[in-house]
């Protein structure tokens, strides 16, 4: 069954292209042009990819990523006419997967879709195996728990709410406990060899991980930072 993207994109020519060249590789897509569509497409599609242009008519792209990662896990890729650092960390901020400054060639467009798409399989495929073992596996550090069977983290005895790839960076985090691991090599392992992208996502998830476990945030003692070096994870 064809994977289903959702284009949002109020430029008509460029909407027009990138709803071409994707049917064209095989997806079943729809495009939209406006802020608010896009969520009620999103609810109504579930689609397995949203292509989710920063700048449109209604609310912006921010917003719109913001209220769909309440709602769902569905990879985004963010297009972005700005080439400004502040708006592709607001946008990995707000829950966007990966993000692309315009213009850009079709090729890599196609390459980073895959790539989301590929991940996405890959994490359907684990929960899978996953919900299909019966022991819990548990990983313990005083007040943190996680329970690799349930792909749950208990906090102080109560659930702490995750997103996807925050609890795939701490459950990585965790089992290389006490290890100096650099953020190229954490961003290979958690994000993938073909993710195209930087050092600045571990750093941006690292960040909102603290916010979550830490007990100071501004002083760190589950997630320590190696000057020179990345991240070592204490418990």
């Amino acid at each position: 069954m064809p994977e289903t993207i959702l284009v949002v994109e109020d430029e008509p020519s460029l909407q027009e292209t990138l709803a071409y060249n994707l049917k064209k590789e095989g997806y079943t897509v729809e495009a939209v042009g406006d802020g608010m569509v896009a969520l009620e497409s999103a609810r109504r599609l579930k689609p397995d990819l949203i292509v989710l242009d920063l700048m449109l008519p209604g609310i912006d792209g921010f917003e719109v990523c913001r209220i769909l990662r309440k709602e769902m896990n569905t990879p985004v890729l963010m297009l972005t006419a700005r080439d400004d650092e502040i708006d592709r960390v607001v946008g990995l901020e707000v829950g966007a997967d990966d993000y692309l400054t315009k213009p850009f060639s079709m090729r890599e467009l196609m390459a980073r879709v895959k790539a989301q798409l590929r991940r996405a399989r890959l994490i359907r495929e684990e929960l899978w195996k996953l919900s299909a073992e019966t022991p819990q596996e548990k990983i313990s550090f005083d007040n943190l728990v996680i329970n690799q069977t349930r792909r749950e983290v208990i906090l102080n005895e109560g659930p702490l709410k995750l997103k996807p790839k925050e609890y795939e960076l701490l459950l990585f985090l965790a089992e290389h406990r006490g290890q100096m691991l650099s953020r190229g090599f954490i961003l290979e392992r958690v994000w993938g060899w073909d993710y195209i992208g930087d050092s600045r996502t571990v750093d941006v998830h690292v960040r909102w991980l603290r916010q979550k476990i830490e007990a100071d945030p501004g002083k760190p003692e589950r997630i320590i930072t190696v000057r020179g070096g990345g991240y070592r994870f204490e418990g």
